[in-house]
């Protein structure tokens, strides 16, 4: 009976499906706010484009970039603080945008891609300082291996996509 249960478990455990998981987390700071990307999967990304998109958050978040624009006091340019071996490229950030786009060229399990950039609040509540209230519902895309994966950040301040597919 041990051993049948045993040989269950062990196959239950090998026919399921290895998968990526992306998890994006948002950490307020002062005077940069930071991204945190992470394959918290078993198995590693492909080429993949991911976009962090606040319009969809309910407090008019915007990219303060600049001393110029919608942004308020302190402004913080984007800066890749690790992973820059996985990132190809990313786009271009205005004063103002709601979204960042980050082209990866794989992302291994366990494997982080961080940035910091000042992120705003332009309802007129707390402008300066972004709680995970505010970026609760701000949408995360995952794209790769020809699959798109969405899901809005959560009021912890994180999204989590798990991605089917594994990197050959």
């Amino acid at each position: 009976m041990i051993k049948a249960l045993a040989l269950f478990a062990a196959s239950a455990i090998l026919s399921t499906p290895a998968l990526a998981q992306v998890t994006v987390s948002f950490i307020e700071g002062a005077p940069k706010d930071r991204f945190v990307i992470e394959n918290t999967g078993r198995c590693g990304l492909a080429a993949t484009i991911l976009t962090i998109d606040l319009s969809t958050a309910a407090s008019g978040l915007v990219y303060d970039v600049t001393d110029s624009g919608p942004g308020v006091e302190v402004f913080q340019p984007f800066e890749l603080v690790s992973g820059q071996g996985v990132v190809q490229q990313h786009s271009k950030i205005t004063d103002g945008d709601t979204a960042v786009i980050l082209e990866l060229s794989s992302l291994a399990p366990g494997e982080t891609v961080g940035f910091t950039i000042d992120i705003d609040d332009t309802s007129g509540r707390t402008e300066t300082m972004v709680a995970g209230h505010e970026i609760s519902g701000a949408e995360v895309t995952v794209k790769t291996l020809g699959q798109d994966y969405l899901e809005a950040m959560s009021a912890k301040a994180q999204a989590v996509l798990p991605v089917s597919g594994c990197a050959a």
